[in-house]
């Protein structure tokens, strides 16, 4: 569907799907993308005006990333045209993007681990005289763009040593370095708290005002609402609509997005309560991340953790599976005593962990779906005998469980790096698959991924819920959390602050004690204890 007509919406009427104009900033024509086995964009219409949020909706796989590629100048398009500001484009690169100032901010960081925040801020256009660096100009400019961000960042500390939400700031703070004509944010919030993303909104409004375009990339739909004044939604490769964000409901973008009505986003997962499979008492970590905290967890239930970023909830369930130091307190599993030195322990008892940066500490990106979702089975006699690898039975067992989590396209071979956010998720899911499990834990599992996706993994849980095993959920997202989980712990500065049955969940109640009076937060129950 081309932008220039009118999209008809879900249950009726009509929008007008953001006719084209000359006050057009970008406009791009008739792209065609074209990646082995896969046409990724399919003529797709699209235009950006000066001072509009434009955001690009879509499920993992729609196009999303390889279209703000190739206008970022990653990508060369294989048919359709390109104009900015009235003038034809041919081939486009990063460095002839940067200097139209089109600045992109990708979910996958382009940063350097050994270096300062200040030296990555400046990176390729290091201010200095007569080739000399000029350390007091570097020093000023860091401080100048952090300040007005109002990002919590010390110019001198070393990327490497931050959190994934800090050197998400700081891949913002470089693309504001620069006179910004277009401004590309890609799921820039995943990793913020929400004060940080209220600064981000702020920003965007700032920018907006003077004239910047700005293309949005998000799943979120409270942001959208925020933010947007025009929507366009891409389906498998193709642009469906171009919509007024103010003529259009969350129920009717989700339709467009998907092609199906969407009824309940959290599906209802009945609770069988039976042993339980993990309790920890007063458990103290040596980091000082965790302090003198106690949960318990079931078979036939989802045990949700939730609290703000930094709280504690994800250093919590990694020290579960051997990624912590447990300094103090006491860990039984199955009512016996859990003794973890390495991850392969864990595993080797039934326990497995999804974690949050699925790049970083979940895949290998080089490597196939293959051998990313057998890796940890492959001692297993389905995977391999006398210490050889069966190919073909590995082949066999990896393609039954993709089927199973939906994976699109239904390939096993290509490389994890080049799949979208939604079936990187699912390729790291078949892992906790490929061998029998009893407690599954899911660190922020939608983080990045759309709609569609994410109904997948929920209903993954299902299915495991109702095959008695148990699930602790760790989620920022609080509808997320409060909609899937039977019984809530909510973490503040380390501390268990609170324990929820479900018939007690309320927003109100729960955000409480995210933000305890005391400074030291007192434990409080809510319902029966666990």
């Amino acid at each position: 569907m081309s932008s220039n007509v009118t999209s008809a919406l879900p249950g009726g009427g009509a929008i007008p799907a953001g006719q084209s104009n000359d006050r057009a900033l970008l406009r791009l024509t008739g792209i065609v993308k074209l990646f082995p086995g896969v046409r990724a964009l399919d003529g797709v219409d699209f235009e950006l005006r000066p001072g509009e949020v434009h955001v690009l909706f879509g499920e993992n796989g729609a196009g999303k990333s390889t279209i703000i590629n190739i206008i970022a100048g990653t990508f060369s398009a294989d048919a359709g045209s390109y104009a900015f500001d009235g003038q034809p484009l041919g081939a486009l690169t990063p460095v002839k993007a940067r200097r139209l100032g089109i600045q992109p901010v990708f979910q996958e960081f382009s940063l350097i681990g050994e270096l300062s925040v200040e030296q990555n801020l400046v990176l390729g256009r290091e201010p200095g005289r007569m080739g000399v660096l000029d350390r007091r100009a570097m020093r000023e400019q860091a401080l100048s763009v952090i300040q007005r961000l109002g990002f919590k960042l010390q110019p001198d500390t070393l990327v490497a040593d931050l959190s994934r939400a800090q050197q998400q700031m700081v891949e913002i703070a470089k693309a504001m370095l620069t006179d910004v004509r277009v401004l590309i944010l890609d799921e820039p919030t995943a990793s913020l708290t929400d004060a940080e993303a209220e600064c981000l909104f702020s920003l965007v409004d700032e920018l907006r005002v003077q004239g910047v375009a700005i293309i949005y990339v998000s799943h979120r739909m409270r942001e959208i609402s925020r933010l947007a004044d025009r929507i366009t939604v891409l389906r498998d490769g193709r642009h469906i609509a171009t919509v007024n964000q103010a003529d259009v409901t969350d129920e009717q973008l989700i339709e467009l997005m998907t092609g199906r009505q969407i009824g309940i986003l959290f599906p209802d997962i009945a609770a069988s309560p039976g042993q339980v499979t993990l309790d920890v008492q007063e458990m103290t970590l040596a980091d000082g991340s965790v302090k003198h905290a106690s949960i318990q967890a079931r078979a036939g239930e989802i045990v949700g953790v939730a609290g703000l970023a930094g709280c504690g909830k994800s250093e919590l369930v990694r020290a579960l599976y051997g990624m912590g130091s447990i300094a103090a307190g006491h860990v039984h599993y199955k009512g016996k005593p859990l003794r973890i030195k390495h991850t392969l322990d864990a595993l080797d008892q039934g326990i497995c962990y999804f974690p949050s940066d699925r790049a970083r500490e979940g895949l290998a990106l080089t490597r196939p779906i293959r051998e990313n979702a057998s890796m940890a089975a492959l001692r297993r006699p389905e995977f391999s005998r006398g210490g050889l690898l069966r190919l073909a039975s590995e082949k066999s067992v990896v393609t039954r469980i993709m089927g199973q989590l939906k994976l699109r396209p239904p390939a096993i071979e290509p490389q994890v790096g080049n799949l979208s956010g939604g079936n990187r998720q699912k390729v790291l899911l078949a892992r906790g698959l490929s061998r029998p499990m009893e407690v599954f834990i899911f660190d922020e599992p939608t983080v990045g991924i759309d709609v569609g996706a994410k109904l997948e993994v929920y209903d993954m849980m299902r299915s495991l819920v109702e095959a008695g095993k148990t699930i602790i959920l760790v989620s920022s997202e609080l509808p997320e959390v409060m909609g899937l989980s039977h019984r809530l712990y909510v973490m503040h500065d380390g501390c268990i602050a609170a324990h929820f049955e479900r018939r007690d969940f309320s927003e109100s109640a729960i955000l409480a004690h995210f933000f305890p009076k005391q400074e030291t937060p007192s434990i409080l129950v809510q319902g029966a204890a666990p």
